[in-house]
């Protein structure tokens, strides 16, 4: 383990415990900067209050991943002609949760900690805020503890679930995302508050687990920001699973009867919805209270300004940064641990003297952040995305057409399931002849919207991206078939 290398001295502050770099939030994004600058030669310390690993690790991707996975691999068995007559049985609801248990660890960080030690990496416990320039204090359990940061401070305090100001909410106890990916049982009822992703996931997971489940939307559809189709696809398969959404409602007001626990969501049309629990699902903001950003001159509570290596713009010296979902640049983890690659690689070239400007595309610059980002909703059926929608192109004045196929009509789809269902499109800037946007619809289209990242990021040409054959018979034929769309 590295070890801090002597002594800070300033007027009228203690002596602190000196590093090169200094990560406040031990999620994927703090330990992938922490990581990538101890193996650059700096030394580095994280700073956590909760548990090493981060929001994503026992609360949010893992742990709704297991619960999704089980009912997702019944259906695709259910769906083939000769493992369907093996199928006799439903999920078994305690080795499914089991099994989610057993991915967050029971909610324990000991094997985190440990690949802390073993990359070299020092472990500060508690609350860590800015007390001046690159000056770090820590809360913690055996009181305060000063850090002092040679190079960087790296904020990746992550976010939070926003909950909306509904007269009665907060005292009812409502789910939030942790609440969801944690219960030890299925609610007999389940309420969900929001059609975004976290809801669309939970409103899937815990139906399949034996929760009525009902959504309650403000919106006229789900999933505002994805493609048409792929947000009333993946409404079609919710409903097909049991899950009601009521689209282009408000909620007025909640409330808990003491006497029953029931909680009651009474709505602007004059009906109610009566569950046993309901999940906030309506969004999150950046965690950036009670950091002392005041001592840098930023304004608490919101998101932080960042140029494409998340060095924080207004903050002289260049000494802050801030990546993941603190910037709200692209709130997603593998979009946090690419920025922590950069973030990293930026420091390191700048401790060496090289001035490391974020330039488009450069080792040191998050540039996929603006029109590459790719997303996977994990329902029945599953939803993948990556780059921009055909509107969101138009918008942006891009020259575009767009191409559609039905993924069910590919060889390698019909084999993968009886009756396959799902369909692809392909946003295509006609000007420079490149890939800008794909969405896939479908069982598995998970593991097929890489390959439409590569093309997206790479910008590659049409006409070079028609030498790429898809092997026989994939379900990645599709790229073939889309091809073929926009040729003829």
């Amino acid at each position: 383990m590295q070890n801090p290398t002597g002594p800070a001295h300033g007027p009228n502050l203690p002596a602190a415990a000196e590093y090169d770099v200094i990560v406040i939030g031990a999620g994927p994004t703090g330990e992938n900067v922490a990581d990538r600058v101890v193996k650059a030669g700096l030394s580095a310390v994280v700073v956590e209050s909760e548990r090493v690993g981060g929001e994503c690790s026992y609360f949010a991707c893992i742990p709704s991943k297991a619960l999704l996975r089980p009912a997702a691999a019944l259906a695709e068995a259910r769906a083939v002609a000769g493992a369907r007559e093996a199928v006799t049985g439903l999920l078994d609801v305690p080795a499914v949760l089991a099994r989610r248990e057993a991915f967050v660890s029971d909610l324990r960080d000991d094997g985190q900690v440990a690949w802390l030690k073993s990359a070299g990496i020092d472990l500060v416990r508690g609350w860590g805020r800015l007390v001046g320039e690159r000056r770090v204090e820590v809360d913690g359990d055996d009181g305060a503890t000063v850090l002092a940061a040679r190079h960087a401070v790296v904020l990746c305090t992550g976010s939070s679930a926003v909950m909306p100001t509904v007269p009665g909410l907060a005292g009812i106890g409502a789910w939030t995302s942790r609440e969801a990916t944690t219960a030890g049982a299925a609610p007999d009822r389940l309420t969900v508050l929001g059609g975004g992703v976290v809801g669309c996931e939970m409103a899937a997971a815990w139906s399949a687990l034996g929760s009525q489940v009902t959504m309650l939307v403000r919106s006229e559809g789900l999933l505002p920001s994805w493609e048409p189709f792929a947000a009333a696809q993946v409404a079609d398969g919710l409903r097909r699973d049991g899950v009601g959404i009521r689209t282009g409602v408000e909620v007025e007001r909640v409330v808990r009867e003491n006497s029953t626990g029931v909680v009651m969501a009474y709505l602007a049309d004059g009906s109610t919805v009566e569950s046993a629990e309901l999940l906030v699902a309506t969004g999150r903001s950046p965690r950036t209270a009670g950091l002392g950003l005041e001592t840098a001159g930023l304004e608490p509570g919101g998101r932080l300004p960042v140029d494409d290596s998340c060095r924080v713009t207004t903050v002289p010296d260049g000494w802050l940064y801030a990546a993941g979902d603190v910037n709200q640049r692209s709130p997603l983890t593998h979009m946090g641990k690419y920025q922590a690659r950069t973030c990293a690689a930026a420091i390191v070239a700048r401790a060496d003297g090289h001035p490391a400007r974020p330039v488009p595309w450069a080792p040191w610059s998050a540039t996929a952040d603006h029109h590459a980002v790719p997303q996977v909703i994990f329902t029945r059926p599953e939803a993948a995305a990556v780059g921009l929608t055909e509107e969101q192109a138009r918008r942006a004045g891009l020259p575009v057409r767009a191409v559609e196929y039905p993924i069910g009509d590919v060889a390698g789809a019909s084999l993968f399931a009886d009756g396959y269902q799902g369909h692809a499109k392909l946003v295509v800037d006609e000007q420079r002849s490149v890939v800008v946007g794909c969405t896939l619809v479908g069982p598995g289209v998970g593991e097929l919207i890489h390959a439409a990242t590569v093309a997206v990021v790479g910008e590659v040409p049409l006409e070079r991206l028609w030498h790429a054959v898809p092997a026989f018979p994939t379900m990645s034929e599709i790229w073939l078939r889309l091809l073929e769309q926009y040729w003829l």
